[in-house]
């Protein structure tokens, strides 16, 4: 953790900063295609800080996910061998694989759920943009993979104060496997009722 932890305790001082909402909008903004700390860092903090806003945070940082899932879709689509060596040298690239091959497969559906996984968003709009995913379904499965997270989060920790947003980072893990297992679930439903 100890190349995270730098990145982690910055997100969690910009979270207190005057300019919060402008730095939760860019964190949101580069987390969709490059940034490894996810915008709940500071999303959650925000909220507990201001419980009346969370509406507000949350879609913030639905807004400027989408926008930077478009240049994390162009990248895939347009550059992709550009990054491949970033992704190879981060450790990412056989789990990117794995991605891009569900993208191909299942791309709504795979952005559907995707927002819950351990699987940074950037690799799921990396994916969607290599194999040329249709930009609608694109759009839709994001906002509503995304909007789940962003929403859940922040409506979680205006509810449940100090103590929900210590249960939510202790076990994301846990709702991102079970979003995992939901989508392989939905995956094979999906493909069995097509081969009846």
């Amino acid at each position: 953790m100890q190349l995270f932890a730098p990145l982690y305790g910055r997100v969690m001082a910009w979270s207190r900063h005057r300019q919060a909402p402008r730095y939760l909008g860019l964190l949101s903004f580069v987390e969709a295609f490059v940034f490894p700390v996810p915008p709940e860092v500071m999303l959650a903090p925000m909220t507990l800080a201001q419980p009346r806003a969370w509406f507000r945070y949350a879609s913030i940082s639905l807004v400027c996910a989408l926008a930077g899932g478009l240049v994390g879709y162009a990248i895939g689509a347009f550059g992709i061998e550009l990054v491949l060596p970033l992704l190879e040298r981060l450790g990412y690239s056989a789990r990117f694989e794995e991605v891009r091959k569900m993208a191909s497969d299942h791309g709504f559906w795979l952005l559907l759920v995707g927002g819950f996984t351990p699987i940074p968003l950037k690799l799921f709009t990396l994916a969607s943009g290599a194999v040329h995913m249709p930009l609608l379904p694109f759009l839709a499965g994001l906002f509503i993979g995304r909007a789940k997270r962003v929403y859940l989060v922040a409506g979680a920790v205006r509810l449940g104060g100090e103590r929900a947003e210590q249960l939510l980072h202790r076990h994301v893990e846990k709702v991102g496997w079970g979003a995992l297992l939901l989508l392989v679930l939905l995956v094979a439903w999906f493909w069995w009722s097509h081969q009846a």
